[in-house]
């Protein structure tokens, strides 16, 4: 008797230009040793993500601070869910030292969410971009960051550090939140963007959305609207893969013209830099988005040059 579980006939089958090569390589493998002796994790890693081979392979990789445990069980992530262990103090230096010993001139952190923390956790985020500044000062770092349950302060901590991006994605559309997103708040993700624009307007912010859910194109739109009233200066925009079969099934396969169209759209509408494709993720080539976003916008060059004279005492 075959023992084998049946494949899973309610999942969609993937198109052609869903097709990934296996990670290999000697900088991937480095990557992984430094990342495994350093008792760090990546998000690349825990929530499955398809450009894991190709960032590992050109020595990049988005760090997830504050364990590998979210107090949050959202439906579309793979990430694992649970009671986590306290903050690590030490982690912030230990991502430090992992991001000079990569030589790494463009780090994205996040994290879980920790809902069990009175800050969310922002005292860590703020810690570990300190620590960078002073380890790596030349390596711009962008923070893709939880909610925090909308508490402002927690977001000033971030803030208060000075990240060159502060990210945070509001993932779907407001209809599908309890279904996708239970423990969110549509509208918190949005006044949060909204907030950090407040505290530091040279900080460009972002956001990102997954797109195969159920959405409609109008809901999509008036999404995008909502983020650019809330001043959000970069977007991306990606096609949701279901880790598992426990988690929400892709409604459909976004073809890759319909993602070209959707950055048309968007740069219409205000964004000053897209990334949209089917593998597009939220941290996928930020160092080219920033650097685009850089180039188009003076005043961000300004403030990235003024803020590493500062930190090298001119």
């Amino acid at each position: 008797m075959n023992s084998t579980n049946p494949p899973d006939r309610t999942r969609l089958p993937k198109p052609p230009w869903l097709k990934r090569k296996i990670p290999s390589g000697e900088t991937y493998q480095r990557l992984r040793t430094l990342l495994k002796n350093g008792g760090l994790h990546t998000v690349c890693e825990e929530a499955c993500c398809p450009n894991l081979g190709e960032c590992f392979s050109r020595g990049t990789a988005t760090f997830l601070i504050l364990g590998d445990k979210c107090t949050r069980n959202c439906r579309f992530c793979a990430v694992s869910h649970g009671y986590p262990d306290p903050p690590d103090p030490l982690e912030p230096q230990r991502v430090a030292d992992a991001v000079k010993a990569m030589d790494l001139k463009y780090v994205v952190i996040t994290s879980v969410t920790r809902d069990d923390l009175a800050d969310g956790g922002a005292h860590i985020f703020a810690q570990t971009i300190l620590a960078l500044r002073k380890q790596v000062p030349e390596t711009e770092v962008e923070v893709l960051i939880p909610d925090f349950q909308g508490d402002d302060e927690a977001l000033k901590k971030v803030m208060d550090a000075r990240p060159d991006i502060l990210n945070h994605n509001v993932e779907t559309v407001p209809r599908l939140y309890a279904k996708v997103r239970p423990a969110a708040v549509y509208e918190r993700s949005i006044r949060l963007l909204r907030r950090a624009g407040d505290l530091y307007p040279a900080v460009s912010t972002k956001s990102g959305l997954m797109l195969g859910l159920g959405e409609s194109d109008e809901e999509v739109r008036r999404t995008l609207q909502d983020l650019v009233g809330a001043r959000c200066t970069m977007l991306t925009l990606g096609q949701y893969l279901q880790p598992s079969g426990g988690h929400l099934p892709v409604v459909r396969f976004v073809p890759p013209d319909e993602f070209d169209r959707w950055k048309e759209i968007s740069l219409r509408m205000g964004f000053a830099e897209v990334a949209s494709g089917p593998f597009v993720r939220s941290s996928y080539h930020a160092r080219e988005l920033y650097r685009a976003l850089r180039e188009d916008c003076p005043a961000v060059n300004s403030q990235s040059s003024v803020r590493q004279g500062k930190e090298h005492g001119t």
